[in-house]
């Protein structure tokens, strides 16, 4: 390891402690309050996470890489800034990126195992976050590649729930929802290609935000696994996590996708008005064995039930989701097969990625370029539930999240069969390019495992997705509950 309306700052975690003594980090925009502030200093706030993540690598392994010196530096340049009365929108603020993002003078593996070369520059949303004025700690674990659903791999080792260790955070995003979760980093920046960031932040109690393609740059790259892959951000309150999505959001002139831009803390303290909800359980077809788990059942329900009490009109409506499955596949693989290209020893892969590469050159050509085409027809079909309604509310995943090392030593068919039946609602959105946003639903008992919901909408839909779960969350104020212990 290398060296009515949301929540306002004051309604925000404050930082505090856990049972075993760790000092958890104040809320993003309680930060940048009490940094502009004087009330504390960037170079606590970064010492504070630094110490905080030496304290957990033994039992949740959250990070690949940490940057103690150079974050301690920027700190200081924050520190001197703000003395200077600059206010920018993070300045200050110790926040973690993915290992699937470049950070200048850092190799970029995600969660490969090998030597990989230090980039000499950042990718473009860091240069946006850097910007800001944030401090970047570190880089977060991801799973190879970002293919699975849970965050471990032989490169880095098990990356564990800070709710319950004996279960995954979730993935891909797992080191991220992790960090987090556990008041390492007051937020951080995750990406999304199947759920990557809304099925980690379902199973540790945050909210994940998949933004609309192109929402946030992806370069160096034009697009990111054949343009089902964003960034997004994952944090502890609705404010948060529109904090740090403005702050990332923008475009490179080499971007393939270059929505309009949208104000998305703004919408947080905006009433949504009174909304048609699609409370939807039916998952898009992919001929294998799923069944939606009682608990996230009844959590999903529960929070329509709210969503009815708060003045909307909630009805049972499921998207129709048509051949959507077939045009996953061959983006995914192709997206695989691209970045495995990238390792500097293809022998140290996990024999699913190789297999999924080799899926990938055999998908690819004619058949991409088929399911690429099939987007905008499958948009439209699946819109149409869009006529009716404003919101679709569904499950994040079909189960809670399961043990450390239950998916790690299968083969890739097992995997995927695997995968899918926990996680069988995110996906489409990702072939849609729309937005989405994942809120905490409950936590179960005994276990403590957390559960979660989405809110999804059609394109450019974030600030009525960020101003409804706003609303939400501030009736159901899960912000002030936090893991036992890490």
């Amino acid at each position: 390891m290398a060296t009515g309306t949301g929540a306002g700052p004051a309604e925000q975690p404050r930082a505090g402690g856990d049972d075993s003594g760790l000092v958890r980090q104040p809320g993003l925009a309680a930060a940048v309050t009490a940094l502009a502030a004087g009330e504390v200093s960037a170079r606590e706030l970064t010492e504070r996470a630094l110490r905080g993540i030496e304290a957990t690598q033994p039992t949740l392994n959250a990070f690949r890489r940490v940057r103690a010196e150079a974050a301690l530096a920027e700190a200081d340049a924050a520190d001197a800034a703000l003395a200077r009365g600059e206010r920018r929108p993070l300045l200050g603020v110790p926040l973690a990126v993915k290992d699937d993002t470049d950070v200048c003078g850092e190799p970029t593996a995600f969660g490969c195992r090998g030597d990989f070369p230090r980039k000499t520059a950042d990718a473009e949303v860091v240069r946006r976050l850097r910007g800001a004025g944030a401090v970047v700690v570190g880089k977060t674990n991801s799973p190879e590649l970002g293919q699975w659903p849970f965050t471990e791999g032989p490169a880095f080792g098990d990356t564990r729930n800070p709710w319950n260790r004996d279960h995954t955070p979730g993935g891909s995003s797992g080191g991220a929802a992790a960090a987090v979760a556990a008041g390492l980093v007051p937020a951080a920046l995750g990406s999304d290609g199947a759920g990557s960031v809304r099925i980690p932040a379902a199973w540790t109690h945050l909210v994940g935000v998949k933004p609309q393609r192109g929402r946030i740059s992806t370069w160096p790259d034009p697009e990111s696994f054949n343009g089902i892959t964003v960034f997004g951000p994952l944090a502890r309150t609705v404010e948060d996590a529109a904090l740090l999505l403005d702050a990332a959001s923008g475009n490179h002139p080499g971007d393939l996708h270059r929505p309009p831009p949208v104000e998305a803390r703004a919408a947080v303290t905006r009433d949504p008005g009174r909304l048609r909800i699609a409370l939807s359980t039916r998952w898009a077809f992919t001929a294998t064995p799923k069944r939606l788990d009682p608990r996230v059942e009844a959590a999903v329900r529960a929070l329509a039930e709210r969503l009815a009490a708060l003045g909307h009109e909630v009805e049972e409506a499921d998207p129709s989701y048509g051949p959507i499955g077939l045009t996953f596949v061959p983006r995914a693989t192709a997206g695989v097969r691209a970045w495995a290209g990238r390792a500097p020893d293809a022998a140290l892969l996990d024999p699913r990625t190789r297999g999924a590469a080799r899926t990938g050159r055999l998908l690819g050509g004619p058949v991409l370029r088929a399911a690429r085409a099939a987007e905008g027809p499958l948009r439209r079909h699946v819109g149409r539930i869009f006529h009716r309604y404003d919101v679709v509310l569904a499950p994040t995943t079909a189960t809670p999240p399961p043990r450390v090392g239950d998916l790690a030593r299968l083969s890739g068919w097992q995997t995927d069969r695997r995968m899918i039946a926990h996680c069988p609602y995110a996906w489409p959105w990702n072939v849609l390019g729309w937005p989405g946003v994942n809120v905490p639903a409950a936590v179960t008992g005994g276990l403590r495992l957390p559960l979660g919901a989405q809110l999804l909408g059609p394109g450019d839909s974030e600030p009525l997705l960020l101003s409804l779960a706003a609303q939400l969350e501030a009736d159901q104020r899960w912000y002030e509950r936090w893991p036992p212990t890490v």
